[in-house]
């Protein structure tokens, strides 16, 4: 009696959370002011006498919870609409325009927000924090002076995406007949260009961008917490799992584990394929039924205090592999571990690369296949990364699950670089594809898979697929 009612007590809690939770944090309840502080000190180490300008997004329509731009919170952490930073090279000083005040929206809606005034000056660490009907009168000042502005030209990135998806979409906009709008950022800069002619209006987004490449001790313990998360909840899908379910039901799983972890949203959406879906990298529609024989691939990862989570796992979805998806996922493991044992640091990953490519080589002369489609499959993977000239592994992440790496990076793994790994090994006639992805992370002796807890492991994937998921305690 005391397991039906905690089962029932349980799905009563993951029915509520799923619903409800929507974590909105401050900067001050991620990292202390002098985090921000050392980023701003950079930046006016980079700008010299100009002026740094950055917007915060504006409200969101309708019932929906508040998050900041990322290039505006990796400056200074504030999270209110229609905020405005102003970083001053010259005289060393950081200041935000708020809006003033509402004490209607505080009290009777939103709670307590962030408005001029010496707590928020407190609650920062910046210089002043004034009434946003003060900015013209500065940049009045800027022009008098005819100094230089920086600000970011890109558009703003609010989460569930990377920077090249809104910069694409205002693309887009901008050369569409029936349309033609500009982004905010680009309708900034005429205005700051309008307003302060004799100013020269740079563009802040390479500065900020190439801070952003090397994280600090403090952004990698948010994002191995974001890591833990995306774990957790990749792991309950694999539980959930069952043939007869549809895709969707697998993200409800993941959904849950973030949530409960204390996350914005997911950061991108669930790239979760069963059967000949797992081919398509970007596959999201998630609505085909798992079959017995199939294994399914779930690419997901939560939004976590302006941090991502981004990590891909394959399992079957019957509880067990057939032989030759064993034979498969086995060479698989072996090139994949080729890569992985070969990344370290200071090293380019060019240099990587073609060590993997002897270990990958090695692994396939050894392999027992009885399938000459899997065996092609490994020799294409292998040769794919012996033919490659790039210096690159895969993608960075950080606060975008694709996230920006700046002008001219290193050509070497320097400590603090978090990326992942997902390549690909496919049959293509069957439309037959493998892909896992871990969360790496350069420190000073080598690298560390932050994602390891993971199953990997045939015989261990199998054990947690045959565990019971969050499905088997629901309310019917």
């Amino acid at each position: 009696m005391k397991m039906r009612l905690w089962i029932v007590v349980f799905a009563t809690l993951a029915s509520a959370t799923l619903a409800s939770a929507q974590p909105v944090f401050r900067g001050s309840e991620i990292f202390p002011a002098d985090e921000f502080a050392a980023r701003r000190a950079k930046v006016m180490a980079k700008i010299g006498d100009g002026v740094a300008v950055i917007q915060g997004t504006v409200e969101r329509p309708g019932e929906q919870p508040f998050r900041q731009n990322n290039q505006f919170f990796y400056l200074c952490g504030i999270v209110e609409p229609r905020a405005i930073l102003v970083i001053d090279g010259r005289d060393k000083r950081a200041t935000a325009y708020l809006q003033p005040r509402n004490e209607r929206r505080e009290q009777r809606q939103f709670g307590p927000n962030l408005y001029p005034g010496p707590e928020a000056v407190k609650e920062t660490g910046l210089d002043a924090v004034v009434d946003r009907a003060e900015f013209g009168a500065a940049v009045a000042a800027w022009a008098k002076d005819a100094r230089v502005v920086f600000t970011p030209f890109r558009a703003e990135v609010l989460g569930e995406a990377s920077a090249s998806d809104p910069a694409a979409m205002w693309r887009a906009i901008k050369a569409d007949p029936w349309d033609g709008r500009v982004s905010r950022e680009e309708a900034f800069v005429a205005k700051l260009k309008a307003a302060a002619p004799a100013s020269e209006v740079k563009d802040l987004d390479p500065i900020i961008d190439t801070l952003r490449r090397i994280k600090s001790p403090r952004e990698i313990a948010i994002i191995k917490e974001a890591t833990r998360a995306t774990g957790l909840g990749i792991m309950e899908a694999m539980r959930d799992a069952e043939p007869g379910m549809r895709e969707f039901e697998l993200m409800a799983a993941a959904d849950f584990a973030f949530k409960k972890a204390g996350s914005y949203g997911p950061s991108y959406f669930a790239l979760i394929g069963t059967g000949k879906n797992t081919f398509y990298t970007h596959y999201n529609r998630d609505t085909a039924v798992l079959a017995a024989d199939d294994w399914v691939q779930i690419d997901y990862g939560p939004d976590y205090k302006y941090y991502q989570g981004d990590i891909t796992r394959v399992f079957p979805a019957g509880g067990r592999f057939t032989p030759r998806q064993r034979e498969f996922y086995s060479i698989y493991l072996q090139l994949y571990r080729s890569i992985l044992s070969s990344i370290t640091v200071h090293v380019a990953p060019r240099d990587i690369i073609k060590a993997a490519v002897v270990k990958m080589d090695a692994a396939i002369a050894a392999f027992t296949f009885t399938d000459p489609k899997i065996k092609a499959a490994a020799v294409a993977f292998a040769d794919r990364y012996r033919n490659s000239k790039s210096n690159s592994l895969g993608h960075d992440v950080g606060m975008e699950v694709h996230d920006v790496r700046g002008t001219n990076p290193p050509e070497t793994l320097e400590p603090g670089m978090v990326f992942t790994i997902e390549p690909a090994m496919q049959i293509e006639d069957e439309r037959m594809s493998m892909r896992l992805e871990d969360m790496l992370v350069i420190t000073e002796s080598g690298c560390q898979n932050i994602s390891a807890f993971v199953p990997i492991e045939i015989a261990d994937v199998e054990k947690l697929a045959a565990q019971k998921g969050l499905s088997q305690y629901r309310l019917k």
